[in-house]
């Protein structure tokens, strides 16, 4: 049977897993930790392989928080045919056809005109002040929620990552998302009513001015998943970047006089630190990992955080370096339930945001590295970016 480890708490993987998961890769690669009430599996291999096979390890986990949280079974905790039908209803407002021909002029604008209003040449938060906001606006735009505040966005998707990872039960998180719910339920409701411009193409209007849409709860619960999911990923990549570059002269160099690195900047970031570290999957049938007994009905928690880290795959993979030989990793997940919003974000980000900040201010600074924090079990990145721009 697997081991267990009751040394974990969730207060050290919010902190710092990563020594934690470089522990376990070597010495208990498929352990149980009581702490988060999953068997975690901390290498490349097995992750991806419990990923591509869906029949054994199924997204219906049934004792996650998320559920509680988002008020319904989302996409997130369906297989199959069940899972196909709701993601295929909103997959097509972030195609990589749709982001190209809709999207892109208009992220280009909400770009510009949030690093036109940012403090030159005094220091600033860039979390607080940039990356927030800019992912909550490009996100509300693309899901058709245009009255939504980018504060409202950005609290809406903190309260339901809170409650996704409430594994502890707090009554106080499960109180704040379904104040959230209610919110979030009345500006969907409004932006059906009153369809912007942008409408018909947006997650909402792909949704529902098609012959056949899907159920309405369904609806409400996609759009509430791209807002759990959709503000963290662009996010905090871009504020993960940003600290690799500025914290590696070298690289940030190498940006500027080759704008085409961004995109290589943006897949090392993400494999560094992944946005979306952890994911639950249940054990259809009685099984075996690395030779380990899991029965059915176990619940295993892929780390893709400490996949992303791998010996066996990567050289020194904790450190940042853009010019990597091996550039692949799963920080979007595999299989059925590969992120939908990929194409979005390294639009957003790679494309768009990185290279109009560094062609306006390839100078630009970060004060005192060692004063930015970052947190996040289940998502992470960092929660502060001091920066000057020069």
């Amino acid at each position: 049977m697997y081991p267990t480890d009751d040394s974990v708490s969730i207060d050290q993987l919010v902190l710092d897993p990563y020594p934690i998961y470089r522990r376990l890769r070597a010495e208990a690669p498929v352990v149980a930790v009581p702490a988060v009430g999953r068997i975690l599996i901390t290498k490349a291999e097995d992750t991806q392989a419990i990923k591509m096979n869906p029949e054994l390890f199924s997204s219906d986990d049934p004792d996650t928080p998320m559920e509680r949280a988002f008020g319904a079974k989302t996409l997130m905790r369906r297989d199959g045919e069940d899972h196909m039908r709701l993601r295929k209803a909103m997959m097509p407002s972030m195609s990589p056809g749709q982001v190209k021909r809709v999207w892109t002029e208009q992220i280009e604008q909400i770009a510009e005109q949030y690093i036109d209003r940012l403090p030159r040449g005094e220091a600033f938060d860039f979390f607080a002040d940039f990356a927030g906001p800019y992912s909550a606006r490009c996100v509300a735009l693309v899901l058709g929620l245009p009255s939504a505040s980018d504060q409202d966005i950005q609290r809406w998707s903190q309260v339901l990552i809170d409650g996704a990872g409430n594994f502890g039960g707090i009554p106080e998180l499960f109180e704040n998302t379904d104040k959230a719910n209610r919110e979030m339920n009345d500006c969907i409701a409004h932006s059906i009513k009153e369809k912007n411009e942008y409408f018909e193409f947006s997650a909402l209007g792909v949704q529902t001015a098609v012959a056949d849409p899907i159920e309405y709860e369904h609806i409400v619960s996609n759009i509430k998943i791209a807002i759990g999911g959709g503000i963290n990923e662009p996010r905090d990549s871009i504020t993960t970047v940003l600290y690799g570059l500025l914290t590696n002269p070298e690289q940030r160099d190498a940006v500027v006089e080759k704008p085409e690195l961004f995109a290589q900047a943006f897949e090392e970031a993400v494999r560094w630190v992944a946005p979306i570290q952890v994911s639950s999957r249940r054990v259809t049938s009685d099984t075996q990992v690395r030779g380990i007994d899991i029965p059915q009905g176990k619940v295993v928690m892929t780390v893709q955080a400490s996949a992303n880290h791998d010996e066996e795959i990567y050289e020194d993979g904790h450190m940042y370096d853009i010019f990597r030989k091996n550039k692949r990793h799963q920080a979007f997940g595999n299989g059925p339930h590969f992120c939908m919003g990929t194409h979005l974000s390294r639009r957003m980000i790679a494309d768009i945001a990185l290279p109009m900040l560094f062609n306006r201010y390839p100078k630009m600074e970060l004060i005192q590295p060692a004063e930015v924090k970052w947190r996040g079990f289940g998502f992470r990145g960092p929660i502060n970016l001091p920066i000057i721009l020069k």
